[in-house]
């Protein structure tokens, strides 16, 4: 009896272990710990970094630039964002991510980390950043696991942010693809994104737009603000989700479009930079549903056509699992998450 009860005892015991030992396998780093060194070289960050403007004197809020999966900053704002931002001397930077932000995204997250606190000690205030599509919600990986970056945002706006990833496309599969990371770790289901949108999905002090599309054909769900991928709903951060046909049924533009061109999608950007908190869809007037392109665009200038021309290799990279022509490393599976996003830490 003494021994089958000893049996039991230990038995009892080394599953408690195994499940303390599984739950903290499992479990993500506090909200409040302070973030790790950064692993890429200080130098790399800094020749990555592009600043244009008066940071010190300027009186409208500093953007940073985040590009989508597959772009570099040239091809997705030089064309549009930049010359509107120059325009209105409000002063910007942007980020060059490494191989057309194809990358693992944990280290975009770095890039993004380095880009915060050097603008808001450039500028001695809060800064703004604005990302497309990828770029929409990579910014939120710093500010989830380094802090202290969160004092120095005032405005999160994603145009067309995968927050929840997607449930389009399906191509890279585990045992069968080889696909480059940012594609394993946007998909819904992935570790990537459960450990993103962990503890909270925005932080108080910080106000969130979220701008999409009902024809994003990339980043899935889409339908509605409950449900869309891009919207963001927990956390106490102050938060808008709206979609460019809340405002103009007719809107057509999409994924790639939207972050680009589209009127409306502009129009919510700068009123969320233009006041405190996050856009306010009933400030747009409805003339903006009239028209084409969003100020910063001409349409005779050829690199409106070049810059989205050049986008197509790197696209190739997306679509079609196994062919790479940008350089991009491609893997098996998801990149492991790094060790300073769990509770056990480093």
């Amino acid at each position: 009896m003494r021994l089958a009860r000893f049996v039991t005892v230990a038995a009892l015991v080394l599953g408690a272990v195994a499940t303390t030992h599984a739950q903290a396998a499992t479990s993500y780093a506090p909200l409040d710990r302070p973030g790790p060194r950064l692993s890429v070289p200080v130098a790399t960050l800094r020749a990555a970094l592009h600043c244009e403007g008066d940071f010190r004197h300027g009186t409208l809020e500093p953007v940073l630039l985040s590009p989508g999966t597959s772009a570099t900053p040239e091809q997705n704002f030089s064309w549009n964002y930049e010359r509107a931002f120059t325009a209105q001397h409000r002063p910007w930077c942007d980020l060059t991510m490494p191989f057309h932000t194809l990358g693992d995204i944990q280290v975009a997250g770095e890039y993004l980390v380095y880009g915060i606190r050097t603008m808001h000690k450039l500028a001695g205030r809060r800064v703004a950043v604005l990302g497309h599509s990828q770029g929409g919600m990579s910014m939120r990986w710093a500010l989830r696991f380094w802090p202290d970056t969160r004092a120095m945002v005032d405005d999160i706006i994603g145009m067309a942010p995968d927050n929840h990833g997607t449930t389009a496309g399906g191509a890279c599969q585990e045992g069968t693809t080889r696909c480059v990371p940012a594609n394993w770790q946007q998909a819904a289901d992935s570790n990537f994104i459960a450990a993103l949108n962990s503890g909270a999905e925005t932080f108080r002090g910080i106000s969130y737009t979220n701008v999409f599309t009902h024809t994003d054909e990339e980043v899935q769900p889409s339908d509605t603000a409950a449900t869309a991928s891009a919207s963001l709903r927990t956390g106490a951060g102050a938060i808008t989700n709206v979609a460019t046909q809340d405002l103009c049924p007719a809107d057509a533009y999409e994924h790639n479009l939207m972050g680009t061109v589209d009127p409306v999608t502009y129009a919510l950007v700068l009123d969320a930079l233009g006041h405190r908190g996050p856009a306010v869809p009933s400030h747009i007037p409805a003339s903006v549903c009239t028209e084409v392109y969003q100020p910063g665009i001409d349409p005779a200038n050829p690199q409106n056509y070049l810059q989205p021309a050049q986008l197509a290799p790197a696209i190739v990279s997306i679509v079609i699992p196994g062919i790479n022509v940008v350089g991009a490393p491609e893997t098996a599976t998801e990149p492991a998450l790094r060790c300073y996003v769990y509770a056990r830490g480093c």
